[in-house]
């Protein structure tokens, strides 16, 4: 149960919970083995996580110096749904030439069970391919940035040229230029439909999108009056939106938890 925490300050909980991602997503893919591995292929394999290592966790022999030692690995990142960037903005800097080809990168949205507080809930993960979203990622910052004709697109490149580097190695990917920002391989677009599908869905029986547009509202250092002309353009979308005309009571009960919200957060 998590409670106390400012509303615009939920996304600083991403850190310890993606810990607590990595180990739950270990424990029941252990207990899942029968649904995996129905005739025991692997019963000499188990999940392992790896903290501060690449990828998180690793589908492994107990002995790291046996033949086919790991199978693949799964890179774990999580997402507060409701982050006022409406996209995923973690960064993801593994060169490709570090990722196997069977690795994964899987996302996991979560939220607060009642947005603001409660207990976190993990929403069905982005998986996709490791190499291709470094792969990606690469592309992107060098070709596909708009407004940035004359940025320096230069990429230092790993050296490192072999699945599963160690805490030490140096396998990572980095910008010339405006560091901060490379690796947000959301950026990139290609999580871009799967981030839109999500925020349709409901939270509390209410659109994602609507909780995420009302908690956008309080940047740092919103003055009252942009807050209230920002919540006025919320209150029109909702009210003339096709959800609004099939979910009439639940829109009515949305606006006025919204206005208790405004209340607490100011």
């Amino acid at each position: 149960m998590i409670a106390g925490v400012s509303a615009t300050d939920l996304f600083t909980l991403n850190t310890p919970l993606g810990a607590a991602i990595e180990v739950n997503v270990v424990e029941a893919l252990n207990d899942l083995r029968p649904l995996w591995d129905p005739e025991a292929e692997y019963s000499d394999y188990n999940f392992v996580r790896h903290a501060q290592a690449f990828p998180d966790v690793r589908l492994e022999k107990a002995s790291p110096s046996a033949d086919g030692a790991v199978l693949f690995g799964i890179e774990l990142k999580g997402w507060f749904l409701l982050g006022k960037e409406g996209e995923p903005s973690f960064r993801y800097k593994i060169s490709p030439n570090a990722c196997a080809a069977a690795d994964l990168l899987a996302v996991f949205p979560w939220v607060l069970d009642e947005v603001t507080s409660g207990t976190p809930k993990l929403l069905k993960p982005f998986v996709t391919e490791a190499r291709y979203a470094a792969e990606h990622r690469n592309y992107y910052w060098q070709y596909g940035r708009k407004g940035a004709a004359d940025a320096n697109r230069d990429i230092h490149l790993s050296q490192h040229a072999a699945p599963y580097p160690n805490k030490a190695d140096k396998a990572n990917d980095e910008a010339a230029k405006d560091s901060g920002n490379f690796g947000r391989v959301a950026r990139g677009g290609f999580m871009t439909n799967f981030a839109k599908d999500l925020l349709e869905d409901p939270i509390a029986g209410i659109p994602a999108k609507y909780w995420q547009s009302f908690l956008k509202i309080f940047a740092e250092g919103a003055q009252d009056q942009s807050i209230e002309r920002k919540l006025n353009i919320i209150r029109k979308q909702i009210t003339t939106s096709d959800w609004a005309k099939d979910h009439e009571q639940e829109a009515v009960t949305f606006m006025n938890s919204l206005e208790v919200l405004l209340r607490n957060l100011r």
